[in-house]
Formats: C-alpha cells, structure tokens, sequence
C-alpha cells in the first residue's frame, strides 16, 4: 500500500507529533508498505519530501504542494494548514493529535488572550472543514476526543489509535536513584513551575533531588527561579537517547505537570512506565487514562506534593505502581499493537 503520511514537522525538529509520525513511517515500512514523508522539514531514510513554507505561530503555511500518489493520504494536526491543504485528497485520514490552545506566551513574550482566542477560532475555522472531509479521524484516547470542543462534534468518525514505544529499549528494575524526574520542553504551558514549587515543599522535609532534561524559551527563568528558592534542582538540558533512557530508568518517579489540553497524552508517560518508573501527572483528559495505568493523578500543587512524599516514603508502593505501568505498555502500547490498529483503519478507507 502507498501510504502519505503528511506532517507539518519531521525529526530532528523536536515534538512529540514529529517522534510519532517518524516511528509509525519506519513501522510502515517494516511491514512492506511503501511510505512518502511530506513536511516542511525534516531527515529520513525513506522517501521524504520537503514542502516550501513559511512558519508562523508553530503553523507553517505550505507554499506549494507536491505532485504524488498514494493510496492513503494521513495527515497530522493541531497545526491544521498542511491538512487543510491535502483534505481533498482521498481518502484523507486525520490524527488529531490535540486542540489547539494558544499559551499565555510565546517565544518569552506575553500573549494577549484576545489575540489567542482569534488564532484559536481561526485555525479551528481550518480544522472543521479538513474533519468534514476526513475518512477517519484518529484519537490517542476516547477520553480526549469526548472532551475535547471540536472533536466531540465528530464521535462517529473517530477510531482510537494510541502513542506507543519500542518497548525493547527500555530496561526494566533498574536501581532507583533519589531524584524526581521531570522531562520535556521548558515551555510555559508544561507546567514546570508548578513541579518547582511542589517540590520546594517536598525538600523542607525530604532528601529527595530534581533533575529536569529538555531545554526551551522557559529554562532561564526556571532556572532563576529554582535557585531564588534553594531548591536542590539539577537542569540538564538535552540528553543524548541513551542517557535519557538511563535517566528515566533510574528516578524514583516522574512528574508530568502539564495542565494545558496542548498535552494530550504524554509520550513521556510510556517511556518512563516502560522503565517500571512511577508516574505522576495533572488530571486532564487523556492524559490521566494514561497516567492512571503506571501511577497516579493530581489536581492541585499541594496534592502533588503529598502524593511526591507518600511515594517516597512507600518503596513497595512505587515497585508496584512499576510493575502495573510496564504491563500497561507491554498489553496497549507497544508500536506493533500501534501499526496493527493503524493497518486495520487503512485498510478498512483504502
């Protein structure tokens, strides 16, 4: 089968959108599929076309479509002009990866909430007719898609594929080190200083370390922040793919502290609950049916600390919560589980 799978961003751009479309193409390709790449930017092995653009709020804005053809035409949004662009194609299936909300800044600068609130209405004035014309809209979790504003319109379109990892590269019953562990971009909707104030209260009474990888528009001011409040904080920012692994194998949990619907599902969770690491995260929808499965929810800074010292102080709680989340990925999140739902939906639009 010709399958296009059509993104606005490729690796080495960094998101976890860009990680998925990457491994579901190369998992394609494993199962004899003849894959093209379509984005603005991006390195591949396989066949892989570059399309003009001009990028404007994290929305590049194709100049010119590609002439191809294929089978399958699967885009991937929130950024919907790429999609936009390729709804006519048939058939069109749609991973809606996450609503578009704008955060409170962008790049450092403040963002008004009136000029959000138009950037949102117009590119969900974008998105509604690329759903009209969709196949098949593909949800990570059905408790996302009934939540969410736009998708809740299109229930009778949508088919749950979930995110997944290579579970193989992900050791198991590593020895723990005495640190809470946060990972991903330094970006204010994340949540970061929230984790940075909880954890301030964790440390008047526990020798318990935060460690956070990633880097971003955030990291000076968090890290200005962490040392205002002595907090024993360690920043490292990006990590080569071996050291992370060893990293989120061996912290003794991981926070997840995003309280935006930007984080739908958190691919992070997958690869620190492959790692029997226990997780902690905000209970937002999506995000908390996967979270639920290897640790625990939140839904305030004071719960977060309590729950970061119980588990602290609990060993055979934290192992337990370990072993629940490494069997949650092995049964639903595995990249094989993820291609053969995918496969089923193409070939059910082909």
């Amino acid at each position: 089968m010709k399958i296009a799978q059509i993104s606005p961003y490729f690796p080495p751009h960094v998101g976890g959108v860009e990680y998925h479309v990457k491994e579901l193409a190369e998992g394609l390709v494993g199962r004899g599929h003849e894959v093209t790449v379509a984005s603005s930017v991006g390195r591949w092995a396989g066949r892989m076309i570059i399309i003009p653009s001009i990028d404007i709020f994290y929305s590049p804005i194709p100049l010119k479509l590609p002439e191809f053809q294929a089978d399958i035409y699967h885009s991937h949004i929130p950024s919907p002009i790429f999609a936009y662009r390729f709804r006519h194609k048939a058939p069109h299936l749609v991973t809606y990866h996450n609503d578009v909300v704008l955060p409170d800044a962008f790049q450092g600068h403040a963002l008004p909430r009136k000029l959000a609130a138009v950037a949102e209405k117009a590119s969900n004035n974008l998105v509604r007719p690329v759903l009209d014309e969709a196949e098949v809209i593909i949800a990570t979790t059905m408790s996302y898609a009934r939540t969410s504003p736009v998708l809740q319109d299109y229930l009778d379109k949508v088919r749950v594929v979930p995110n997944a990892v290579d579970i193989s590269r992900y050791p198991q019953s590593m020895m723990k080190g005495n640190y809470v562990l946060y990972a991903g971009r330094m970006v204010g909707y994340k949540g970061v200083a929230t984790l940075i104030q909880a954890m301030k209260e964790v440390q008047k009474t526990e020798e318990l370390d935060l460690v956070l990888v990633g880097d971003g528009e955030d990291r000076h001011r968090l890290e200005k922040m962490a040392e205002r409040l002595l907090l024993r904080a360690r920043f490292t920012g990006r990590l080569e793919r071996s050291m992370f692994i060893d990293t989120i194998s061996r912290a003794e949990m991981l926070v997840l502290p995003t309280q935006s619907r930007l984080e739908a599902f958190g691919i992070v969770l997958l690869e620190a609950m492959a790692c029997e690491t226990p997780v902690l995260a905000y209970n937002t929808p999506g995000v908390n049916e996967v979270a639920r499965k290897g640790g625990c929810i939140y839904s305030s800074r004071e719960e977060l600390s309590e729950l970061i010292i119980r588990l602290h102080h609990s060993p055979a709680w934290r192992a337990e919560l370990g072993r629940k989340g490494r069997r949650a990925v092995e049964e639903n999140y595995t990249w094989k589980r993820a291609i053969d739902l995918m496969e089923s939906v193409y070939r059910d639009v082909a």
